[in-house]
């Protein structure tokens, strides 16, 4: 039988999951995750018949990782079920900061050169294409995990938690680099040229520079998220500790 989630944590400043606001967001970001998806089916490349599809590129990983975290987060809108507003509040904490890395270096490179970070046998997508593929994740995904996510998925944070997010930022995306040298044993060429210019050890820089810029950001996230909503004080979180065991039917955690 689904679990219900009777009330929102202490802190969560918007009620979520709903049909509400919550719901309308979730919604919108799915669709603009399906209009990228469909912009590649529409506008193929040689990266659609390549190994790895776009999967290749970080942007589509970024929004891959968004679908499943907005498709749990609207499952658990529609159904009031925990275990799917868990799912979407973990999978924000690697999505949302891997979106805002995503923002931060596909507009930093493109102000620098263009050739970076666009193949050269490739056309720039249309704005508002560009736009959803590298700006709208990280705008919706950050607020929902602002507004609408408790300060943690699990009650009391983990207080191994900043150690935990530097390691497994720096794990997948030293992940991301053994998987895109798979597809270029395969294809002989990156996604993104930029890569090629590099040398191997400028690579592995310029991955680990990427990896504590996403621990960065999640942790920026969670700062911005103290800031609107306030901090929990261990006193209270006792007392809510407490309420559960005695029957209450929070959910939150």
């Amino acid at each position: 039988m689904t679990a219900l989630i009777s009330r929102r944590h202490p802190l969560q400043r918007l009620e979520s999951p709903s049909r509400g606001f919550s719901g309308a967001l979730h919604v919108v970001g799915l669709i603009s995750f399906y209009s990228s998806f469909k912009f590649l089916a529409d506008n193929p490349t040689i990266f659609n018949e390549s190994f790895g599809w776009h999967l290749q590129f970080l942007t589509i990983i970024g929004i891959t990782l968004s679908t499943a975290c907005f498709g749990c987060g609207l499952v658990a809108d529609i159904t009031g079920s925990h275990t799917f507003f868990t799912g979407k509040n973990y999978l924000s904490l690697v999505a949302a900061p891997i979106e805002i890395v995503i923002s931060l270096l596909y507009w930093g490179l493109r102000a620098i050169d263009t050739g970076l970070v666009v193949p050269p046998d490739m056309p720039l997508p249309p704005l508002g294409a560009d736009i959803a593929f590298h700006l709208t994740p990280a705008v919706v995904l950050a607020i929902d995990a602002i507004l609408l996510s408790p300060p943690w998925p699990t009650s009391p944070m983990n207080p191994q938690a900043p150690l935990l997010t530097l390691i497994s930022s720096t794990s997948i995306v030293f992940a991301y680099w053994w998987w895109i040298e798979i597809c270029y044993s395969h294809n002989g060429y990156y996604p993104y040229p930029l890569f090629a210019v590099l040398t191997t050890y400028q690579r592995i820089g310029l991955f680990a520079i990427s990896g504590v810029t996403m621990w960065v950001a999640g942790g920026a996230l969670r700062a911005l998220y103290a800031w609107v909503n306030g901090y929990e004080l261990t006193e209270a979180l006792g007392k809510s500790q407490r309420a559960r065991k005695m029957g209450t039917e929070g959910k939150w955690e």
